[in-house]
């Protein structure tokens, strides 16, 4: 047997983790954000471009976690990293690697691929029969 074969089985349940880990990871950084835990150096001033991102790295994320409006989600996150990404790192320098935007072109890229690929079967979308 092919490992092809082996793994392509696998694959829904791999984009369920991947989903859960990206999800509960962007939304630290809205933690961050909003209640400066983790420490991020700054709390966003309520009304600011930082604070909109908080609410939607909070939120967006907290519902790509659990799988609930999973495409909708992460279409608005993705956007708001592609956004973040152009206003605020490459005006700087054109590399991610050194303007500090790989973590937006990151997450800007993986929630788009959340947009097509779905929730996978670990998730609420999965269980309400929503994303079929």
């Amino acid at each position: 047997m092919a490992l092809r074969d082996q793994l392509n089985p696998w694959a829904p349940r791999v984009l369920s983790i991947v989903r859960i880990v990206a999800g509960l990871a962007f939304m630290v950084h809205g933690l961050g954000k909003h209640l400066g835990f983790p420490d991020l150096g700054f709390v966003a001033e309520p009304g600011s471009a930082g604070w909109i991102a908080g609410w939607i790295e909070l939120v967006g994320g907290g519902l790509i976690a659990i799988g609930l409006f999973t495409r909708a989600a992460a279409f608005i996150c993705s956007g708001t990293m592609a956004v973040a990404y152009f206003m605020a790192h490459a005006p700087q320098n054109f590399f991610p690697a050194t303007n500090g935007g790989e973590a937006a072109l990151l997450y800007c890229f993986i929630f788009f691929y959340f947009v097509f690929a779905g929730p996978g079967p670990w998730s609420v979308d999965a269980k309400m029969g929503k994303d079929r």
